[in-house]
């Protein structure tokens, strides 16, 4: 089978010749062989594992994204991020949680973001309505 794993600025792992693949979704993990149906989920964050021709095993830290198989024998993986290695330790210990740290990071933004949304929304209303009319047809 081939494999792609991409994010938006580089393509992280093109690699040929891969005979399993496993991965994770909302669901649960799972695996892909060659053959395999024609397939979309998205992953959650988690690492991506596949054995080579030559047996080897190899990994793909991801940062949630969208998993396709097509034809029974390509499989791509579209993220935003993706840190590839073959030390499964360092990417479940290390990477794993930098990303997660980064999704929290990013929801305490988005709170922050929207409060400030709705804060200018009030001050617009305030300056529609000062004395209680809509201000439209004062």
């Amino acid at each position: 089978m081939k494999l792609s794993i991409v994010t938006p600025l580089s393509v992280a792992v093109e690699e040929e010749g891969v005979l399993a693949l496993r991965a994770e979704d909302a669901s649960g993990s799972f695996g892909v062989l060659p053959g395999h149906a024609d397939f979309l989920t998205s992953l959650a964050i988690s690492v991506v594992d596949w054995k080579r021709a030559d047996g080897s095993r190899y990994y793909c830290a991801v940062r949630r994204g969208l998993l396709s198989v097509r034809g029974g024998g390509e499989i791509a993986i579209a993220t935003r991020e993706a840190v590839p290695g073959d030390d499964l330790l360092n990417l479940h210990d290390v990477v794993l949680d930098r990303f997660r740290a980064n999704l929290e990071s990013e929801r305490a933004e988005h709170v922050s973001s929207t409060r400030l949304q709705l804060a200018a929304i009030r001050q617009i209303m305030r300056r529609l309505r000062p004395d209680g009319h809509d201000g439209i047809f004062a």
